[in-house]
Formats: C-alpha cells, structure tokens, sequence
C-alpha cells in the first residue's frame, strides 16, 4: 500500500510517497505524481524522508540514508542508482553519467531516465548539467536546479545558517513548472 505526506520546502510543498520497504516518490510543486496513495498523517518512512530533507535544506544534511523503493525500467534503475554516486556539491554531465552505467553512447537516454526520476532531490538530477556545463531542463524548473547548489554550501565556522536556510526565510522568487 503506498502512502503520502506533503512536506513544506523552500521549493513549495514536496508531496512524499512511500510504501512500507522504502520512499517511492518525492514530487516537486507542478508534477502531478500519479499514484493510489493515501494520505496519512504519519509512517515511518515518510517521517525518515521529511525529517531528512528538512535537514538538507538547513545546510545540516549532506547525505541521505533513507531506503528508496525504485521503480522504473533496469535502465533508470541503473541511471538513478548512478544519480546517487554522484558526490555531494558535485556534477556530472548526461555523458559522463552515460559512461558511469557502462553505455557511452546513451546520454539522450539517460537524459530521457533523468527527466522521469520519481524521487527528486535525493536522487539529485539538479546535480546533472550539459556536456558544456549549461544548466539543463529540471522538473523544478532551471531556476530551481540553480538555486540547490545552494543548498550544499557548508556555512562558515560559526555562521549561524547555510544560504539555503537564508533562502528558505525569504521564499524564493521564482515558481517552479513541469517540464
């Protein structure tokens, strides 16, 4: 049975699906995440999930440890399980992630895994960039995938907030759309 929570974020409210082996889904504002769920006050799994990216958006968490239930095609399984090696404060390139599952030639591909990743944020697709460096399509919008990075910045010794955490008291000025 799956079950979901919406969370507040600085990106608007994330709409958490989960089943009892894992986090099944993180849908950013706009996405419709078509599911069966039920909406549910409290579970496990999705109390691990909303107590962890409210950390990562205070600048507090740089890993995730929550289990995710992945489901898609072997093909984005291994595109997502690639997502997730890629280092905190890091990118990669559609190619350099082609290469990473062993299929060079597949960057459209994997762009096409990457733009139907159903766990936003945590398997970070914000952190995938063009062969150039350029900024590329996010389910956030680019505005959105430009302004997580910010969320990696390890405040100073002795700052008091991360500029995420500055971000969140502020709202952002943007809105996010689907893609």
């Amino acid at each position: 049975m799956l079950v979901h929570t919406v969370m507040a974020s600085p990106l608007g409210k994330l709409k958490l699906v989960a089943n009892d082996h894992g986090l099944v889904a993180v849908a950013l504002p706009g996405q419709d995440a078509k599911d069966e769920s039920i909406a549910v006050r409290s579970h496990a799994v999705l109390d691990q999930a909303a107590r962890e990216l409210s950390e990562y958006f205070a600048g507090k968490r740089h890993r995730f440890t929550i289990k995710l239930e992945l489901r898609g095609t072997p093909f984005q399984k291994r595109v997502w399980r690639a997502l997730a090696r890629i280092p905190f404060g890091g990118s990669r390139s559609y190619g350099e992630l082609a290469s990473a599952i062993g299929n060079p030639g597949a960057a459209r591909a994997v762009g096409r895994a990457n733009a139907t990743n159903p766990i936003a944020i945590l398997l970070p697709c914000h952190r995938v960039v063009g062969a150039d460096g350029s900024l590329t399509g996010y389910a956030g919008g680019v505005a959105a995938k430009r302004w997580l990075p910010s969320c990696h910045a390890t405040p100073p010794s002795g700052a008091a907030s991360s500029a995420c955490t500055r971000a969140m008291r502020r709202r952002p000025t943007w809105t996010c759309s689907r893609i």
